[in-house]
């Protein structure tokens, strides 16, 4: 793919991420559903905070694509290695997981992560641009350019700090508030919660292999 037209689907992409981003904290608080509580806003979601995380790599890719068209190499150079640790350890497994987990749950019993008190909330096409359309977003990124991944060790360190910052962010929240961020949770014994995290974490892990893989095998 040209340069050009590379730098105009990050662009757009990422005018996509950021307006979803924007219309999901338009949400009003007054009109939630009883089962969702204030305390961390819409921060406590990963579906949320996955939109942040492609939006910003949209944007760090496009002006990567920016740099390379009026020849700043040397610049260009330090933001596509950012660009390609950001997709392949965070962008790619993140946003696969929280796609399939969330419709594989959902279609098994839809109260344990997204009450149908919801359906009144959020419209469906926000919550198909939340969880459906960003697999199919990721898939295309790597069709559409190569990147470069770290080390296997240096990449699964990295991961596996972010899921354990955001697994500690879920039990602060607990903590502080009583209530799981997703009502799945409340389900388990705490050593059966361990175990649920402990294979999310491995399922999350195959799918930054399946990134790698699918990465190697095109380019």
């Amino acid at each position: 793919m040209e340069i050009s037209t590379l730098a105009m689907y990050h662009c757009l992409s990422f005018v996509w991420y950021f307006f979803v981003s924007y219309s999901i904290t338009q949400v009003k608080t007054e009109e939630r559903p009883s089962e969702v509580f204030l305390y961390g806003g819409q921060w406590k979601y990963l579906t949320v905070l996955n939109l942040v995380l492609q939006a910003v790599f949209y944007g760090v890719s496009f002006l990567a694509d920016v740099l390379r068209l009026i020849k700043k190499l040397r610049c260009a150079k330090c933001i596509i290695s950012s660009r390609d640790l950001l997709f392949g350890v965070l962008a790619f497994p993140v946003s696969t997981f929280v796609s399939i987990s969330f419709w594989t749950l959902y279609t098994y019993n839809r109260e344990l992560v997204y009450p149908k008190s919801l359906d009144g909330v959020i419209p469906l096409w926000l919550n198909h641009a939340m969880h459906t359309a960003v697999l199919p977003f990721a898939v295309l990124e790597i069709l559409a350019t190569p990147h470069r991944y770290p080390t296997k060790k240096n990449g699964l360190i990295l991961l596996g700090f972010v899921a354990f910052l955001y697994i500690s962010w879920v039990l602060w929240i607990y903590s502080v508030t009583g209530e799981w961020v997703y009502p799945l949770f409340a389900l388990f014994s705490p050593a059966g919660l361990a175990a649920f995290f402990a294979g999310s974490l491995a399922v999350i892990i195959s799918f930054y292999n399946f990134g790698e893989f699918l990465n190697r095998m095109i380019w």
